[in-house]
């Protein structure tokens, strides 16, 4: 059973996803939080934060065009520290990005990180601009943004480390990216926060990319622990199938086919699969039978040939023969009726198996037309028709060299009840032998007495 979904394609989707920006806050809140001992440095002139102050209101009502006028205006102004340059140019990114202009956003953010600015900006800035890269998909330059963003944080956060994992995914490093993801994952978890969502979805594509399945396997738990979800139990399922472990593949599969979760007739043909493949041919059996009753699963050649099989590996030949039956009339050549005719043997249905045997030659395409030969044989020998039994395996005989012991001694046995029969006939009158059979058939059997009363 393998993956539905394509890994590759989700894990794009996913890091797009996971990048939604967080543009710097507006210069006051910036200057609000920078630490007592950094306010003198980062201070702006009374007249450059007025003026930002003014624009900050028309960039987030969409005046978008008069905003970047004043921006544009201000950079001009004489005497501006590198600082203040710094904001107008945050100002200025933030109104691209309101805009939907990454390009632009990118380009005063780099504007921005050219200046001699706090670490606490010079952080910010540089997150947002490796954000950014990845909404238009620029992942090298992504990539080498937020290694510059690691060097200068002591401390990674979760999603700086995520970022950084996202980042090496991307271009493709998928074993570097396991690092940061379940670093960033981990730290989460010390904090006593849940994992996101997104984050443990990478993690498993990044595994499947690298052929991981023990890892995959690891995520997916996870995953289930923190998110339960259907759609997780059946991708753990194929994670197990991956890895050969069936047993815990069958018992998922199981589960979520009983439980209604997992409908459809390729999930009921997988069950009855993994049902054969651990020898418990019944439960494949009517898996199969009652899909097919509820019109879930189309009698096609092949999915009736599979529950005949079920049906006869479960020892119940009587079952394996109607839609056995029925695969044998949808298909192209007369194999299924020579498996057909092994099933009404097993029955003892001497004059079906006759009749299955011609068809298959009618059709043709029979593998081991010396076996077919021999089943017709056996089947005209029980109905006691020496000669056609005696054709029969003379024609096995010529049909394969690998049937010809069987067949000669067959041939041998026919000979011996014709010369029986011969002895028989010159011994007794023919009118004695037909008294003597019907005595016979009139004795009762040893069942028949012991099943009888005491007068």
């Amino acid at each position: 059973m393998k993956l539905a979904l394509n890994p590759k394609v989700a894990g794009q989707a996913l890091v797009i996803g996971l990048c939604l920006l967080l543009v710097t806050p507006p210069v006051s809140v910036l200057a609000a939080e920078e630490p007592e001992a950094t306010k003198q440095t980062v201070a702006l002139s009374p007249k450059v934060g007025k003026k930002l102050m003014e624009i900050q209101p028309m960039v987030e009502a969409k005046q978008f065009a008069e905003a970047a006028r004043q921006l544009e205006a201000m950079k001009s102004m004489k005497n501006l520290t590198p600082y203040e340059i710094a904001q107008i140019y945050n100002l200025t990114a933030y109104n691209y990005y309101l805009q939907e202009n990454y390009r632009g956003a990118i380009g005063a953010y780099e504007k921005v990180l050219e200046q001699d600015i706090p670490l606490a900006l010079r952080q910010s800035s540089l997150k947002t601009a490796a954000q950014l890269y990845f909404t238009i998909e620029d992942y090298d330059k992504a990539l080498v943004t937020v290694q510059k963003l690691i060097r200068i944080i002591d401390e990674p956060s979760g999603d700086v480390l995520m970022l950084l994992g996202q980042a090496y995914f991307q271009a493709g490093r998928y074993r570097e990216a396991l690092t940061p993801i379940k670093q960033g994952i981990q730290k989460y978890i010390q904090q006593g926060k849940r994992p996101k969502e997104n984050w443990l979805l990478l993690l498993r594509v990044a595994y499947y990319e690298l052929q991981d399945y023990n890892g995959m396997v690891d995520a997916l738990l996870d995953l289930l622990r923190y998110y339960p979800k259907d759609s997780y139990l059946q991708t753990l399922a194929g994670a197990y199938s991956e890895l050969g472990d069936t047993k815990k593949q069958l018992v998922i599969t199981q589960v979520l086919y009983e439980s209604g979760i997992m409908t459809g007739s390729q999930h009921a043909i997988n069950l009855a699969n993994l049902y054969l493949m651990h020898e418990i041919p019944y439960n494949a059996a009517e898996v199969l039978e009652t899909a097919m009753n509820n019109n879930e699963v189309d009698p096609t050649e092949r999915n009736l040939r599979l529950l005949s099989q079920a049906w006869y590996q479960a020892r119940e030949d009587a079952k394996a023969i109607p839609p056995l039956e029925r695969a044998a009339r949808l298909s192209d050549d007369g194999e299924l009726y020579v498996r057909l005719a092994q099933s009404q043997l097993n029955l003892d249905r001497w004059s079906d198996v006759v009749d299955s045997i011609a068809k298959a030659m009618n059709k043709g395409g029979v593998k081991r037309a010396d076996q077919a030969y021999i089943m017709l044989g056996m089947a005209h020998l029980n109905m006691k028709r020496l000669s056609d039994a005696e054709t029969a395996f003379i024609r096995a005989k010529a049909a394969d060299d690998r049937s010809r012991k069987a067949a000669d001694q067959w041939l041998a046995f026919v000979a011996n009840e014709r010369r029986r029969k011969e002895t028989m006939e010159q011994v007794m009158p023919q009118g004695e032998m037909r008294v003597q059979d019907e005595m016979l058939r009139n004795i009762p059997s040893d069942s028949e007495d012991e099943g009888g009363t005491e007068e």
